[in-house]
């Protein structure tokens, strides 16, 4: 992102606080449609990935799908109107919350929040803060401008622990914060290259996937709870659900297609949600031709 759109973008986000919810989407509607037409790298990403994983859909089904996503996406930044500049009573507002009873970790167990790239993962992350300290893991933006403002926004309430993503010193940070108690909200499912990472499907496609969340439940005994945030037409809602049974199974790779099969069960819930603009299968098993 060039300095002028972060900044565009910033000053957009600004503009739009003490708007309304519908207010943003009809914005957003707009934004998105034309987001479509003009950011045609990651719209060709976008239907690259549908096709790889919606086989059965058609090219126009999964054009109305790229559309809709984009549309979600750039609600989902002017909704950081709220995240960024309303109080924690407008936070709580806006993001609904299923299941908080399985936060909880009983007998200090360590735990894992599972929250895959859907467009509300901002939104869950900061309302997450509202009910616990906790620790994630971040990855730096290209653009000073809007790194800097995502970070202070993640930062908001109760001081969580935000360690930057730079390989694999970061494990011994995590694990130390997830030891003092803090749960960490962890986001699984990015293509972080072949360095440490395994090849499992994901809606039948080898995905380079980081078998960190089967690591750190086979090293710590931590538990794993699936936290998805939804996209509604009033706000979000972020739902955990029970943590999982019989993890850590036999393998890390068993483990791993356990968690992408979680992932995928809330895709076809939410297709228009999940950030298929991201290059998922960058990464290619050896010998595969270059998915993009």
């Amino acid at each position: 992102m060039s300095e002028a759109l972060a900044r565009a973008w910033i000053a957009l986000i600004n503009t739009t606080a003490g708007w309304s919810v519908a207010a943003r989407a009809r914005l957003a509607g707009l934004i998105g449609d034309l987001l479509w037409l003009l950011v045609r790298p990651r719209r060709r990403v976008t239907l690259a990935n549908l096709r790889a994983c919606f086989p059965h859909m058609s090219e126009a089904q999964r054009r109305a799908v790229g559309r809709r996503l984009f549309r979600n996406i750039a609600r989902s930044v002017l909704d950081h109107s709220v995240l960024w500049r309303g109080s924690r009573e407008a936070v709580e507002r806006l993001v609904r919350v299923e299941g908080a009873e399985h936060v909880s970790s009983p007998a200090n167990r360590p735990l894992i929040l599972l929250a895959p790239h859907f467009v509300g993962l901002d939104a869950g992350g900061l309302r997450v803060n509202t009910l616990v300290r906790g620790v994630s893991i971040y990855a730096r933006q290209s653009n000073a401008a809007w790194d800097a403002q995502l970070l202070a926004g993640r930062q908001r309430f109760n001081e969580p622990v935000l360690i930057p993503r730079r390989g694999a010193s970061e494990l011994k940070e995590v694990l130390r914060a997830m030891k003092a108690g803090l749960p960490l909200y962890y986001l699984p499912d990015m293509d972080n290259g072949p360095t440490n990472s395994i090849f499992v499907p994901f809606f039948g496609v080898p995905a380079a996937t980081l078998p960190m969340v089967s690591r750190l439940a086979r090293l710590i005994d931590a538990k794993v709870v699936m936290a998805v945030t939804e996209m509604t037409d009033d706000g979000y809602v972020l739902h955990f659900e029970e943590p999982w049974r019989d993890f850590p199974g036999p393998s890390v790779e068993a483990d791993s297609e356990q968690m992408n099969r979680a992932i995928e069960r809330w895709v076809l819930r939410l297709p228009d949600q999940y950030l298929w603009t991201h290059k998922r299968f960058k990464t290619r098993p050896p010998g595969s031709p270059p998915f993009y």
